[in-house]
């Protein structure tokens, strides 16, 4: 199995176990306070992660590090994911069940692709566009579940909330694809604790929201050191080896971990049209994860840094003294080849068809 799968499925199930946890939290916090300790627990975690990796990093080992181009994109991705997303999704969670708040997180990964292939010009086909409208119509599914014309329009409202919070995770996935050869841990630390700071302090200083307990801030900073902030690594990793709209398609994944759990360990019961909904998600999820690209392409002149081995598409020389060590990251040039193989459109896939 290709490694970017592994990523991407290992990053949905930790966002997905995270969801219904965060449901419960979400009834006894002001959703942007929430957002706020999630985050901020996130980037502590990692900024430790990074102090300690540096701290016992063997000689030779190197990772590739954030470039002022990058900043810009990186800037956007938080300002979209990071900030915007946690507090509408922290929101709509206050108002929707969290089984169906979980399953239609399916929705990021739609919009994620549809942004990929119509902005952004990421390559895709008939069955990956099928598989991205059957997982549209389970959420459109779950978005009515509640009659509004019954007044019940509470989790309609909520799951409008989510589906918003899914759009802007989509713009932040594909900002962050931009930037993804670069350190996936120092690029999730960032948008950790720049998104944590600024969801605290809106929630403190302007909504006055009262200071939790430290017992109650540790279990929120644990909850988003997993889920969302390993589960981001994992994700920056993948989309360096899929591309953007394939990787949001395999974290489809995660709502029906998130489903799982909150059946499990809150006890609700979801209605025919839920199970509907499900099997609808299930066959695009399928559509996409036993998809087969393999065309003749041509690989163009480019220079670039990234961490590599020095596979098919690294048969460069060293302007440097290297020690035969691998993994590693330098700038390095791939010159003009011409092969078939099966392939993703990831950062070294990026030819037109």
């Amino acid at each position: 199995m290709n490694k970017g799968i592994t990523y991407a499925l290992l990053a949905a199930v930790l966002f997905g176990i995270s969801t219904p946890f965060a449901k419960v939290l979400a009834g006894e916090y002001e959703p942007v306070l929430l957002a706020g300790l999630l985050y901020a627990g996130s980037g502590i975690g990692l900024s430790a992660w990074l102090v300690l990796r540096k701290a016992i990093a063997k000689p030779g080992n190197s990772v590739s590090r954030l470039g002022i181009p990058d900043f810009p994109w990186l800037a956007g991705a938080i300002l979209s994911g990071g900030v915007l997303a946690p507090v509408l999704m922290m929101s709509g969670l206050s108002h929707a069940s969290a089984s169906s708040s979980s399953l239609l997180l399916n929705m990021e990964g739609v919009l994620t692709a549809l942004l990929a292939w119509f902005v952004f010009r990421e390559q895709f086909d008939r069955r990956i566009f099928l598989g991205m409208m059957l997982i549209i119509a389970g959420g459109v599914l779950l978005s009515w579940q509640s009659d509004p014309m019954l007044g019940q329009v509470h989790e309609s409202w909520g799951a409008l909330a989510v589906v918003a919070a899914c759009l802007c995770w989509a713009i932040d996935n594909n900002l962050t694809r931009k930037v993804s050869t670069g350190d996936a841990v120092q690029i999730a630390a960032l948008k950790g604790l720049v998104s944590g700071a600024v969801n605290l302090s809106f929630a403190l200083l302007w909504l006055g929201a009262p200071v939790p307990a430290w017992k109650s801030v540790a279990s929120a900073g644990i909850l988003g050191f997993g889920g969302y902030g390993l589960s981001l690594v994992l994700f920056v990793l993948a989309l360096r080896h899929l591309g953007t709209a394939r990787t949001g398609a395999y974290f489809s994944a995660a709502p029906f971990v998130g489903a799982a759990v909150s059946l499990l360990v809150l006890g609700e019961q979801p209605d025919r049209i839920f199970w509907f909904a499900a099997a609808l998600m299930g066959c695009g999820i399928w559509l996409h994860i036993t998809e087969s690209h393999d065309h003749l392409h041509r690989h163009d002149h480019m220079e670039h840094a990234h961490t590599h081995t020095h596979d098919a598409h690294h048969q460069h020389a060293h302007d440097f003294a290297w020690d035969g060590k691998e993994p590693h990251s330098h700038s390095h040039v791939h010159q003009p080849m011409e092969h078939a193989h099966p392939h993703f459109p990831d950062i070294h896939h990026r030819h037109t068809h």
